[in-house]
Parts: structure tokens; C-alpha cells; sequence
């Protein structure tokens, strides 16, 4: 089995291990000597790798259009941040905008006071302020990066903050290529520009919808070439405000070896395509042919199909003998092996709010009649900062949700700080991968079920930023 390429340079966009640790590095450069003389108690943690989110320009339309005033985290559009499982992050986020702003780790298991939420788990950084960022995610996986604040996300992801973290496993399956894609949308008006945020007629329906289409932050299709025979692992990641569509492979036999981060038995995907909702991800792997020419391509159905990418095989084969089947990547063993339904705290969920959409009139945008800070709500309540948690479990506690969706549109929630189960209807078993984002057609239900293992007050949230917004989460308390 071919090994990957130890001097391979890491994707565009990405910031590697090595950045995440110079600190730690610098203190291997010190005469051994020196590093002897120094104190035991002066071994501090390395400074934390700087990470500005600031205004910047994106070609996001053809010349001659003017590039797009956007919103960037770092130098790059769509920055990836590579580490090691078992290595720390630590990220002094800077902001260098003019709203308040706090990163949600969008599937890490992490400790509450990191999780991001603004107003929730901690407080928004103001303009010119900054937050430090410091954890050990405790999985291997592929991770998102989203801005998360009470009543004030949709504009700055809109704008462009976004990212992924992904944590290497520590033997990751044998590939020659490792490639981050990550998903976004913008919502531009004739002459490129960003058009306005704020409005309520998108929050009450079907949510921010963009009118073009990037992957990290590059006009679409992106072309991706490898060596023909290559193995490739494709962590797709959904960052877009709104946008929920299916993904087809064309040509392409592509196999789901993680969902949300966490690892499952490989299978090939029903009619090769899958679900894509914002805030989802999926590890593909899959062997380009062994000779050169077009592979197959990724194509999101929107319309007549929009082609995401382009895989092409190029240059000199790679040499096929010995190669093993593409297999699984090794189950998380720090997730239970089974959830102990009989004794679990079960409570009811009922999503209302918003308007209904007009099937006469498809895209119409109809005005919201209520409170435009609260379109939405569970339980007869919307999310506010102030709000207390639904409920409250002791640590180890299984909890079990059942959620019904009771307005006009397919709603995608978010569990934060922990991954569930998606039981089957009958409450008699649940699907065979781990989860934390869930899809749920309207009028329809769906029942999860986790161990609540991670202290502190943890979120049910919309991902769709501007449902966040105006109400569609709640919270519970894990003590």
C-alpha cells in the first residue's frame, strides 16, 4: 500500500501543524545548554498563532467586475487549519471588523468555554478586541469553522468567515492526496457586491440563498488533478448561510468513510449522491483510473446541475501492485459502543415559527407579520441570551430528543459539544454513523439519541444563520 508523501506540501489555505506549534518549535532551537539552564516553571506554552478576521477583496465574478468587499479569517478566503490528534489548538482571534464576532467549532467535542457561542459560552469579541482559542480536540475528524453569535451570525459568515479544522488521525488511511473543500455561497447584486443583510423575509423563509457559488473561495468548477491511479480523500464541508442541496459524484465510484467528522463503515452513496445540508461534512475516499484524462466530477443539483469540481487524472501513473481495497477508517473508540435507551431522559421538541411558503409562487419572498428577533421557536420559546437551558442532566446521563418539525420548511439543527444517534422511527435501533447535524423534512419528525458526557450549557441550534438569528435554538445544561 502506497504511503503518503512525507515532503507533500499542504493544500492551499491551510495552516499546518507546524504553525499551530512554532512556539513549541522555537524552544527545540535552544542550545541543549541553555534549554538545561532554563527553569523548569519558565516552560510556558508557546504564544497562540494570530488569526485576523478583517475586511479583504475576493474575485468572486469574471472581469471585468470589481472584485467583492468581503470578509476573510487570516490571508487566505477559506483557511483550513491541519493538526495532529493529540496536538493542541491555540488561535488568538483578532477582530478586525466592525461587529461583534465568536468562532464556533462546529462539531469538535470541546470544552464549553470554547465552543464559541457569543453570548452564550462566552462573550462576543468586540471590534479591535480579541479571544484566545485554546483546546485539544479529543476526535480525529473534519471539522467546520462558522461564526456564532446571538442574534448576529448571518452577516459575517455571509461575508465570507468561515474555515475547517481538520485533526489528522494518528494512522490515517493511505492516500496520495488529502483535499478540504469547503462550500460557500454570496448573495451578490449586478455589479458584484455583496447585497444588503438584515432582511427579515429571508429569516422567516427559506433563509440567505446566494447567487454564486465558490469552493475555498475559488470560483467553481475547481479543477483537481492527480497522478492517474491516485487514492483521493475528499472532506466536503458545507459553509454556506442557507444553502441545502444534494451533491452527485459523475463518474466517480466515491465511498463515505466519515459523516460529521466521525467515522463509519465505507458504503457508496444511494444513486451516488448525498444529502448537503450547512453545517455538514463527509470524508470521501476514492481511486482515480489509471490512465490520464477526465475522472468524473462533483456536481451540486441546483437547476440543471452546477458542477463543484472536476477531477482529472494527469502526469505519470502510479503504480498499482500491492494496493489494498479501499477500506474503513478506524472506529472512534472514544464514543460508546452502544446507548442504553431504556434508562435515557426523553423530551419532546416542536419547532413553530416563520411563514409558509407560497407553492403557487416558488422563491416569492413574503413578509414577516411578528417580532423580527423572534421568527422562530421550540418548545413556544425563541433563543435568546438570557434564556435557561430546556433542561438539566448529570453528566453520563443518555437523553433522548424527539423533534417535530412543525413549520413550512426542512429544517438542519445542530448539536453542540456532543455527537448523537438518529434512531429509527420505532425507537428499535438508529443508523450506523455518528451525527451532530440533522436534517428534518417539514412536517415530519426525528428522534436522537446521545450520552450527555460534556459538562456545561450546550446548544440545540438552526444552522441556517438566519433562523440562529431570530430564535431557532435552545440549550441544555450538562452538569
Amino acid at each position: 500500500m502506497r504511503k503518503p508523501d512525507p515532503t507533500a506540501q499542504p493544500e492551499p489555505g491551510s495552516f499546518s501543524r507546524r504553525d499551530l506549534l512554532a512556539g513549541s518549535a522555537a524552544l527545540a532551537l535552544l542550545p541543549r545548554a541553555a534549554a538545561a539552564q532554563a527553569p523548569a516553571a519558565k516552560a510556558a506554552a508557546p504564544e497562540p498563532t494570530p488569526l485576523k478576521a478583517a475586511p479583504a477583496k475576493l474575485r468572486l465574478k469574471p472581469e471585468p467586475a470589481p472584485e467583492t468587499a468581503v470578509w476573510r479569517l487570516g490571508e487566505e478566503a477559506a483557511p483550513i487549519l491541519r493538526i495532529k490528534l493529540g496536538e493542541p489548538v491555540r488561535l488568538r482571534v483578532e477582530n478586525g471588523t466592525d461587529k461583534p464576532l465568536s468562532l464556533h467549532w462546529h462539531g469538535v467535542r470541546i470544552r464549553n468555554a470554547m465552543d464559541g457561542v457569543g453570548g452564550v459560552t462566552q462573550a462576543p469579541i468586540g471590534p479591535g478586541e480579541g479571544f484566545t482559542y485554546e483546546f485539544t480536540p479529543p476526535d480525529a475528524g473534519s471539522f467546520l469553522i462558522r461564526p456564532l453569535v446571538v442574534g448576529g451570525s448571518s452577516e459575517p459568515s455571509g461575508r465570507g468567515l468561515a474555515g475547517m479544522l481538520i485533526v489528522e488521525e494518528t494512522a490515517p488511511p493511505a492516500v496520495d492526496r488529502d483535499i478540504a473543500l469547503l462550500l460557500q455561497d454570496w448573495r451578490l447584486d449586478e455589479a458584484g457586491a455583496l447585497q444588503p443583510f438584515g432582511q427579515v423575509a429571508f429569516a422567516a423563509a427559506a433563509g440567505r440563498l446566494g447567487s454564486v457559488v465558490t469552493l475555498n473561495g475559488q470560483p467553481i468548477p475547481l479543477d483537481l488533478q492527480a497522478r492517474p491511479g491516485s487514492r483521493l480523500r475528499l472532506r466536503l464541508a458545507n459553509a454556506c448561510n442557507a444553502r441545502s442541496l444534494r451533491i452527485r459524484f459523475d463518474g466517480l465510484k466515491a465511498y463515505v468513510a466519515a459523516v460529521d467528522g466521525q467515522p463509519t463503515d465505507t458504503f457508496e452513496p444511494l444513486k451516488a449522491t448525498l444529502p448537503f445540508a450547512p453545517g455538514t461534512r463527509y470524508d470521501l475516499l476514492l481511486d482515480l483510473p489509471p490512465q490520464a484524462g477526465p475522472a468524473g466530477a462533483i456536481t451540486a443539483l441546483i437547476g440543471q446541475g452546477l458542477p463543484l469540481a472536476t477531477l482529472t487524472a494527469s502526469g505519470e501513473p502510479l503504480a498499482q501492485t500491492g494496493r489494498a481495497a479501499i477500506g474503513s477508517i478506524p472506529e472512534n473508540k472514544r464514543l460508546p459502543a452502544e446507548i442504553r435507551l431504556q434508562s435515557a431522559l426523553r423530551r419532546e421538541l416542536v419547532l413553530t415559527g416563520g411563514v409558509r411558503p407560497d407553492k403557487t409562487k416558488p422563491g416569492a419572498e413574503t413578509p414577516y407579520p411578528g417580532d423580527p428577533t423572534r421568527v422562530w421557536q421550540i418548545n413556544g420559546a425563541s433563543g435568546t441570551a438570557g434564556t435557561a437551558p430546556l433542561f438539566s442532566v448529570k453528566r453520563g446521563q443518555v437523553v433522548v430528543l424527539a423533534i417535530r418539525n412543525d413549520t413550512g420548511f426542512i429544517q438542519s439543527l445542530h448539536l453542540h459539544g456532543h455527537v448523537f444517534r438518529l434512531l429509527h422511527q420505532l425507537d428499535d435501533g438508529w443508523e450506523p454513523y455518528w451525527l451532530d447535524t440533522v436534517q428534518i423534512p417539514e412536517g415530519r419528525s426525528a428522534q436522537i439519541a446521545f450520552v450527555a458526557d460534556n459538562p456545561g450549557r450546550w446548544l440545540l441550534s438552526a444552522t441556517v444563520l438566519e433562523r440562529f438569528d431570530t430564535g431557532l435554538w435552545t440549550s441544555f445544561e450538562v452538569t
